[in-house]
């Protein structure tokens, strides 16, 4: 008689405490970056002259997901938790050839578009090659080499922290970013003492500073992680017997997410060049600073919450796909689910309501302050592309988990193909201004599209998701967040009375007074209507935040 496997029973409270440590260190993170966010926008502003540097510096980290991200973060975790299971030495021989092999990659790699900066500029922002921009074309060829070499440590930071959290050890890969964050601040603070907030052309000394200081942020971020390796047990010892050592499943699986990622980035590359197309054509445009910026201003919740819970659950996902017990998956999927958007909804749902406070929190200083008010509509928009974008995310991981690579690299074609479609469409004949806001439509036209189909697939493949449960959750949380949302818009249209202007005082009170209302609001009617995932969050946060006062 064969063995049936039945399924294992979920512990959340594991994960959300595992959660809870990554959380609290990306929360870190995101603070200082903000800080960072918010000196970038007082000293270089959000148009032309921020767009130059900005799509110089962003290039970098998407080269580097482009041609190894993908496998790093979404093959390489089961594989090293097989290994660590399976293996007699618990993994060190195969983890150590992966770190060599990645490292020689990544070098050859990054020598090699640092040689190819011009072409690359021309390619991500050919509107700077023509017509008179001749200083943003030297400037931006200029950031680009200084800034590139970042390509490398960005993919030897994110392996070891995946080697981290094969073993376990899940936070400093959420708190090393604060080390970034920290050069990145210091070195805009000495921006803005010697350079100002008037320069309208980049020198070569500016170029210099804000160039290298990025890139060292990046350096010292990988580096703050090296100590924790070895803590763990681990020691790295090169080696460079690669065949026959099990990297070749690891390599067919990360063809199927390398082409994932690269359809993934053509569709980002045509979103640089509309947006820089925002910012040259007009000194009133929108473009690539409002829309980056806004994201990374909205995603917030999901780096803080989405991000950590998957990354916690992702091992226990792989252990029941090692295994065969699906339903064991789709519970877990399911669980996870429910857990991420009982936290995540709130947050999304009052940011339009306070995206004039935030944005001009965030973004009101210095070059930006008479042009914060450009952030409102992409920081609103880009609330409902991120609710999309976060059940796409999540479904994805129990795709990896069950080495689904091929099924989500064609899930990854359709998004692109709407995304790139859409914000075509959108921006064609647009005003400059309204550049970034129908590029954020577009955005979530396409993960809201990519959402249902992942979720379909994956529900199909496994034999259902619980979807009666996730319906019934919707509907209830759904009332919970309405209620929650009105309470906050009344209360910002009573403050409006008595605290209007644009003075950051005023605009802090607002955002303060507002978001307790409506967090506050939604705690107390989730209490109501007994919804269990908004107790174990409330929870695990209490219980914390209690141990750290008993110390």
């Amino acid at each position: 008689m064969s063995h049936i496997r039945q399924p294992e029973p979920a512990a959340p409270g594991s994960v959300l405490g595992s959660s809870a440590v990554m959380a609290a260190g990306t929360t870190v993170s995101r603070l200082s970056g903000y800080l960072r966010t918010g000196l970038l926008a007082a000293a270089l502003g959000n148009g032309l002259h921020a767009d130059i540097f900005n799509i110089a510096n962003t290039i970098p980290n998407m080269l580097y997901i482009l041609l190894a991200g993908g496998v790093f973060n979404a093959v390489l975790v089961p594989q090293l938790v097989r290994a660590i299971k399976n293996d007699a030495d618990g993994g060190t021989a195969y983890t150590n050839r992966v770190i060599t092999l990645a490292a020689l990659f990544l070098g050859l790699v990054t020598v090699l578009l640092v040689v190819a900066a011009p072409e690359l500029m021309h390619v991500f922002a050919p509107k700077y090659f023509a017509g008179n921009l001749e200083p943003e074309r030297i400037a931006i060829i200029a950031f680009a080499r200084f800034c590139l070499p970042q390509v490398f440590f960005y993919g030897m930071f994110v392996l070891v922290g995946q080697v981290l959290n094969a073993r376990g050890n899940f936070g400093p890969m959420m708190w090393a970013p604060i080390a970034n964050n920290v050069i990145s601040v210091a070195v805009l603070v000495l921006y803005l003492v010697t350079v100002g907030t008037s320069a309208h052309a980049y020198s070569s000394g500016a170029e210099l500073l804000l160039g290298l200081g990025s890139t060292l942020g990046i350096v010292i971020q990988f580096l703050v992680l090296v100590p924790y390796l070895k803590a763990s047990g681990f020691r790295y010892r090169p080696r460079f017997d690669f065949r026959g050592s099990g990297l070749g499943q690891t390599l067919r699986l990360g063809i199927w997410t390398v082409l994932f990622v690269v359809v993934n980035q053509i569709a980002y590359v045509v979103v640089v060049r509309l947006a820089a197309h925002g910012t040259a054509t007009s000194s009133h445009g929108t473009g690539f600073t409002i829309y980056s910026n806004a994201f990374l201003l909205v995603m917030v919740p999901h780096a803080i919450i989405t991000v950590s819970l998957a990354t916690a659950v992702l091992p226990r996902l792989s252990a029941h796909a090692e295994a065969g017990r699906l339903l064991s998956l789709a519970s877990v999927v399911n669980q996870t689910m429910r857990s991420t958007y009982a936290f995540v909804l709130p947050i999304l749902a009052l940011t339009p309501i306070l995206a004039p406070s935030l944005a001009n929190l965030v973004f009101g200083w210095g070059a930006s302050r008479s042009t914060y008010t450009h952030f409102v509509p992409p920081l609103s928009l880009f609330s409902l592309g991120v609710l999309f974008f976060t059940s796409h995310y999540l479904v994805l991981r129990g795709f990896y988990a069950l080495e689904q690579n091929r099924r989500v690299f064609f899930i990854q074609c359709v998004i692109s193909v709407v995304n790139i479609v859409a914000a075509v469409a959108l921006t064609h004949h647009v005003k400059p201004v309204d550049t970034a806001p129908r590029l954020v439509i577009a955005y979530a036209i396409a993960y809201a599209v990519g959402a249902a189909l992942s979720y379909r697939q994956l529900s199909v493949y496994v034999g259902g998701l619980g979807t009666q449960s996730l319906i019934r959750f919707a509907i209830r949380i759904g009332i919970v967040v309405v209620v929650a949302v009105g309470v906050a818009w009344l209360g910002r249209e009573a403050l409006d009375q008595v605290l209007s202007g644009t003075a950051k005082l005023a605009a802090l009170l607002r955002f303060v007074v507002i978001s307790s209302l409506g967090m506050g609001t939604y705690v107390v009617m989730a209490r109501l209507m007994r919804i269990r995932e908004v107790d174990d969050i409330t929870r695990v946060v209490a219980e914390r935040l209690g141990r750290r006062g008993r110390r």
